[in-house]
């Protein structure tokens, strides 16, 4: 098992995070280019998902606890998104519309 405090801030701040946020863009593009309703909102759960990365790589490497209560929040927020958004498509294919 890894130690958390073994690993350097400078490797988290000059690889991991840059990294993140590389995936980051990559989704934005997915999320901007589409071309279906379904894309763009994996693409938004994705952000989701990689934005708790950064503020957990963000909290190892400082140290602050508090961040991974706020990481716990948007974790929540994104599975409540989810959820809401498999309703829609739900209801929207029963009634015979399709999100494309």
């Amino acid at each position: 098992m890894v130690n958390l405090t073994t690993i350097s801030p400078d490797f988290i701040f000059g690889v991991i995070i840059p990294l993140l946020v590389i995936a980051m863009a990559l989704a934005f593009v997915r999320l901007y280019r589409g071309p279906h309703l379904l894309d763009r909102v994996i693409a938004l759960d994705t952000m989701i998902v990689i934005g708790i990365g950064i503020i957990g790589a963000h909290a190892i490497a400082t140290g602050i606890t508090a961040l991974l209560d706020i990481a716990m929040i948007f974790a929540l927020l994104g599975f409540l998104g989810t959820v809401a958004f498999a309703t829609f498509v739900e209801r929207r294919w029963s009634d015979g519309n399709p999100t494309d």
